[in-house]
C-alpha cells in the first residue's frame, strides 16, 4: 500500500513538472491569497504586541484615578453631556494622605507644558518637550526604568530639591553623547540639577516618550501655574489579589474628598490599566474579521483557479487514464493521484504564501515601528486553508477521473 502511494505521489510529480507553466501560475494564484492572509495577520499581530509592551509598562496591578472614565459618559441623546469637575491638587494630595489600603504606593504627577525649552549652556531643545511635575512614587507607578543616575527620593520631593531626571533623547539632541548626570539645564528660567536618565520608551501613538522632563511637583506648580490644571492619581497595588480591595477602597475615599451623596454617581472615572489594554486590544479583533473577510476573496479565487486547472488535466489526460485503467488500476488508484497533484499544488503555494506573508508583515512592522514576532497563529491558519482549498478545488477532478470509462477513455483524441 505505502509503495503503490509512493509511485502515484511520483507520478503526480512527474505530471506536475510536464505542465509546469500552468503549475506555476496556479502557485501564484494560491500564494496571492495566502500572502494578503499572513501579511495581514502579521502586521495586526505586530501592533498588539507593540500595544500590550507600550501599555503593560504601566502594570496590571496599576489603577488610575481620572477625570472621566475611558469612554464618555452620557444620560442620553436628549440630556446634556457629564461634566466632571477637574482633580485638582488639593483633591489629589488629600487623597494621598487619607488613603491607606496596605501594600500601595501613591503616585501624583501633572503635565506642566507640551512644549517647553530646554537649554543647556548655549544648546536648546526644539519647543516640544513635555515637563511633568511628579512625586517620588510616579517611576514606580507608570514603569519606568532608570538607565543611569537615580530616582527622586522623598527628601527631593518634600523640600522641593531643583533637581530634574531626563528622558533617553537628550543624551543626543541637547548634550551631544555625553552623560547628563550631575549636569545642570535651564526649563524656563528655572535651573535644575539631572540626577538621573530614563531608559528609552520610545514613540507611543505620535507621543515621544523619551523626550520629557520630569521635576518635583511643587517646584513644577511654581513655575505651571494655570488655572484648571487636571492632576493625575496613580495608585499600585504589589499583591494584585488585593487589587479589587485597593480599588474599592480608593473610590470611597475619592467619594468621601469630592462629598459625594451615597445616591450620587461617582464624578470621576477609575481605570486599570490592565483593563485598558484589553479594552484596545480588543479592536483588533475586528482587524482580524478584516483580514479574512480581504483573504478570502483572493481564497475563494485560487480554489477556483486550481480546480479549474485540475478538471483540463483531466479531460488532457482522459487517454492516459484509459490506458492505466486497462492495465488494471483501480479507482482509488486514479483517484489518489490526481487527489496528490492537487494537494502538493495547493501546499507549494501555501508555504510561498507564508514566506511572502511575512516578509510583507516585517516590512510593515519596521516601518511603522512596531515590535515584530513570529506570527505562528497566522502560519498554521495559513496552513490549514492551503490544505483546505487543495481539498475542496482536488476532490471533485479526483472522482472525474476515477469514474472516467475505460473503453470511452482510450477512443478520446
Amino acid at each position: 500500500m505505502f509503495s503503490l502511494a509512493k509511485e502515484n505521489i511520483r507520478i503526480a510529480l512527474g505530471s506536475i513538472r510536464s505542465q509546469l507553466l500552468r503549475t506555476i501560475l496556479t502557485v501564484i494564484i494560491i500564494t496571492i491569497g495566502i500572502t494578503a492572509l499572513v501579511g495581514i495577520l502579521s502586521a495586526i499581530n505586530a501592533l498588539e504586541n507593540t500595544i500590550s509592551s507600550d501599555f503593560a509598562s504601566m502594570g496590571a496591578n496599576t489603577f488610575n484615578l481620572q477625570r472621566y472614565d475611558f469612554t464618555l459618559q452620557t444620560r442620553g441623546s436628549s440630556e446634556r453631556e457629564i461634566v466632571n469637575p477637574i482633580i485638582s491638587y488639593r483633591d489629589a494630595k488629600e487623597f494621598k494622605e487619607k488613603y491607606n489600603f496596605p501594600y500601595t504606593q501613591t503616585s501624583i504627577s501633572f503635565t506642566g507644558t507640551s512644549a517647553a525649552e530646554v537649554k543647556y549652556k548655549t544648546e536648546k531643545t526644539d519647543p516640544e518637550v513635555n515637563v511633568l511635575g511628579v512625586n517620588e512614587n510616579f517611576l514606580g507607578n507608570s514603569g519606568l526604568e532608570i538607565e543611569s543616575g537615580r530616582n527622586f527620593s522623598y527628601f527631593d520631593i518634600e523640600n522641593n530639591v531643583n533637581v530634574c531626571i531626563l528622558g533617553a533623547d537628550f543624551k543626543d539632541a541637547l548634550f551631544n553623547g555625553m552623560d547628563p548626570v550631575g549636569k545642570t539645564i535651564s526649563v524656563r528660567g528655572a535651573k535644575f540639577k539631572v540626577i538621573g536618565i530614563l531608559e528609552s520608551k520610545g514613540s507611543t501613538f505620535g507621543n515621544n516618550e523619551d523626550l520629557r522632563v520630569l521635576i518635583p511637583i511643587q517646584i513644577g506648580r511654581s513655575l505651571f501655574n494655570q488655572a484648571y490644571i487636571n492632576y493625575n492619581i496613580s495608585v499600585m497595588v504589589e499583591d494584585k489579589q488585593m487589587m479589587d480591595g485597593a480599588q474599592d477602597e480608593a473610590i470611597l475615599t475619592f467619594r468621601n474628598i469630592r462629598k459625594l451623596q451615597p445616591r450620587e454617581d461617582n464624578n470621576f472615572g477609575i481605570r486599570r490599566s490592565d483593563s485598558l489594554i484589553n479594552q484596545i486590544l480588543s479592536i483588533t479583533e475586528y482587524l482580524n474579521i478584516a483580514a479574512f473577510a480581504i483573504s478570502f476573496v483572493t481564497i475563494l479565487g485560487s480554489s477556483i483557479a486550481l480546480m479549474n486547472i485540475m478538471l483540463v488535466s483531466v479531460t488532457e489526460r482522459t487517454r492516459e487514464i484509459g490506458v492505466r485503467k486497462a492495465l488494471g488500476a483501480k479507482k482509488n488508484t486514479i483517484a489518489f493521484q490526481f487527489f496528490a497533484e492537487t494537494i502538493i499544488i495547493g501546499q507549494l503555494g501555501g508555504i510561498c504564501g507564508i514566506i511572502f506573508g511575512m516578509l510583507i508583515g516585517y516590512l510593515v512592522a519596521s516601518l511603522a515601528e512596531l515590535s515584530f514576532s513570529i506570527p505562528w497563529l497566522a502560519i498554521f491558519t495559513a496552513t490549514a486553508v492551503s490544505l483546505v482549498i487543495a481539498i475542496i478545488s482536488g476532490l471533485f477532478p479526483a472522482l472525474k477521473a476515477a469514474k472516467q470509462d475505460p473503453i470511452e477513455s482510450l477512443r478520446y483524441e
